[in-house]
């Protein structure tokens, strides 16, 4: 039986699981701020992890998953996704990823086989984010800060950086960006960092910081 961590080591095996994954360093103020703790609870936390077996710092300080923090990993990111598509059918979109962070932590091997079997083995979440061993899904997908003014395409990823931040999924409901929404990319202005776009016939403008979580197919 794989062994049980608290909510909060699994935190921070889910957050080191998508910045390794995506090849975004983990820096300790990074983790601070995504997890919303202290710099110096970051390096306690990361202490006690590698301690236990699940991380290890490389030259530079940073910290990588072990074969054994991985494997936690994406045992905790396959119930978060899973979590995330049950809730889905009774919570709006933007809440159903705080929602299974709280979930997410009770759910055992027997439930997590059943939600894959009644869920017909789902590839991404409702978000757009690959579970563990799909990520060649998502490969071509090209986050909207890259993309042209005059492209068009498909909303297909709301990248799980962004799904951390309640109010900007909620900002990002509200305008219809969600995945399967066609979007028309009118201005990619680079000297003031915000991309306009067109999405069920609004117009609106997004920042870079938000915009570099949207990933879209183009069509």
């Amino acid at each position: 039986m794989a062994e049980k961590y608290s909510p909060t080591i699994e935190n921070y095996l889910g957050l080191l699981y998508v910045l390794d994954r995506d090849s975004e360093p983990a820096v300790g103020t990074r983790i601070a701020d995504q997890l919303g703790v202290s710099p110096p609870t970051v390096t306690n936390t990361l202490k006690r992890m590698v301690r236990d077996g699940l991380v290890e710092m490389d030259a530079s300080h940073l910290p990588h998953l072990t074969p054994t923090g991985r494997e936690a990993a994406r045992s905790l990111m396959r119930r978060h996704m899973l979590a995330e598509w049950m809730l889905s059918r009774h919570l709006s979109w933007s809440k159903t990823h705080e929602e299974a962070h709280r979930f997410e932590h009770a759910i055992s091997p027997e439930l997590e086989e059943a939600l894959i079997r009644e869920l017909k083995s789902p590839a991404l979440c409702p978000h757009g984010n690959p579970l563990p061993g799909y990520e060649d899904v998502v490969a071509n997908w090209i986050p909207l800060i890259k993309i042209q003014a005059g492209s068009k395409g498909i909303v297909r990823r709301i990248h799980e950086l962004a799904e951390d931040t309640p109010h900007v999924l909620s900002f990002l409901e509200g305008k219809k960006v969600e995945p399967g929404a066609p979007m028309k990319i009118l201005e990619n202005l680079s000297f003031n960092q915000t991309v306009t776009v067109e999405v069920a016939s609004n117009t609106f403008a997004i920042g870079y910081a938000m915009a570099r979580y949207i990933f879209l197919e183009i069509e």
